[in-house]
């Protein structure tokens, strides 16, 4: 029997790669468990760093301040995936990094991601790997159009994705990979997309929120609601898949995997291995929201449990919504939660609004 590892006591320190939004609130709910965080960022005057106990500011590259870094903390997590190896090889040296790093390595690359989903009996949408321009003719002819091609690395938010409505986008398309390894996909025919919310310990126990129903707008998540509309049978099949997911990889944390809801069956879209933005539903529907059932993972505590005790849709305030925040101040059974970001730019998740739809 594999022994595992002792709980973090209280006030010991979680170090934090990455200092946006998803940094702040993790930091906010270590604080409420009693626990202390150092955040590691590149960038100045990060938003985790209004509410954090410590802030690096240092690059990725930075060997000595990684290695201070890790020393300061007990245990080091992060709040988004594309994190350099070589970083990760520094710090993993000193401390334990949860989730895993086997999590990262295929999270960080499409065509790895795809591979490992359909390995575990997932249906995924059909795909080809594309080097340049012959690979690209090729995939077209065999998956057809519409298509998107994404990068293999390092996209999000709609970024570093190009749709070809016929065959005749693929010049255009591959220009936009600007010499980029890249993936096409083809398109799935779905009636709406879900996430599931999903955690694992460390000693291999599972909690799953329910199934979200989440709305995009210019490849940016705009509303998740909860309930989604899914029968029982395709709930259970979205939850029992993420366990599948969470175990296959030994996970500790959060994750967040997104569905397209099809006529035969769950697509898996992609994983996300950290808490998600359509989990944030979570701060206002359930006694433990995906911040805290994280920080539980990483430190080694249980499980909270996750049971929705509310129906909420979750609008992300996105840009010049942020216009709007005194006015939704003033409306009843609406939580705002601001992200504390400088500068308002288009594009720019700025906060994001929970309202109760209705109490269980």
């Amino acid at each position: 029997m594999v022994q595992t590892p002792d709980p973090l006591r209280l006030g010991a320190t979680i170090g934090i790669l990455g200092g946006g939004q998803l940094g702040r609130m993790l930091s906010v709910a270590a604080s409420r468990l009693g626990f202390v965080t150092h955040i590691y960022e590149p960038g100045a005057n990060p938003p985790a760093g209004q509410v954090a106990d410590r802030v690096t500011t240092a690059a990725y590259e930075d060997h000595a301040a990684l290695t201070a870094f890790a020393e300061s903390a007990d245990v080091i997590t992060y709040e988004f995936e594309n994190i350099p190896t070589e970083a990760l090889d520094v710090l993993e040296t000193h401390r334990p990094i949860r989730p895993g790093r086997e999590a990262l390595r295929i999270s960080q690359d499409r065509l790895t991601e795809k591979v490992f989903l359909q390995g575990l009996g997932l249906q995924t949408a059909p795909f080809a790997d594309i080097a340049g321009a012959d690979d690209l003719t090729a995939a077209l002819a065999e998956i057809g159009t519409p298509a998107i091609l994404k990068t293999r690395r390092f996209g999000y938010d709609g970024k570093g994705q190009s749709r070809l409505s016929a065959s005749t986008d693929a010049q255009t398309a591959l220009a936009e990979m600007a010499g980029a390894p890249a993936l096409l996909e083809g398109f799935v025919e779905f009636s709406h997309e879900v996430s599931v919310i999903a955690a694992r310990g460390i000693d291999g126990a599972v909690a799953c929120f329910d199934p979200g129903e989440n709305v995009h707008r210019d490849g940016i998540l705009r509303t998740t609601t909860v309930p989604a509309r899914l029968s029982s049978a395709q709930r259970t099949d979205a939850i029992l898949l993420a366990a599948n997911i969470l175990n296959a990889l030994e996970y500790v944390g959060v994750l967040g995997v997104e569905l397209f809801v099809t006529g035969r069956g769950l697509i898996v879209n992609e994983i996300a291995p950290r808490v998600h933005n359509s989990g944030h539903w979570t701060q206002n529907g359930c006694a433990v929201d995906q911040f805290e059932q994280h920080i539980r993972a990483v430190a080694g505590w249980p499980l909270g449990n996750g049971q929705r005790h509310a129906d909420v849709v979750m609008e992300n305030l996105i840009g010049d919504d942020m216009n709007r925040v005194p006015e939704l101040a003033r409306q009843l059974e609406t939580a705002l939660h601001i992200y504390g970001k400088a500068d308002v730019k288009p594009g720019r998740k700025m906060g994001h609004v929970n309202r109760i739809t209705q109490k269980s």
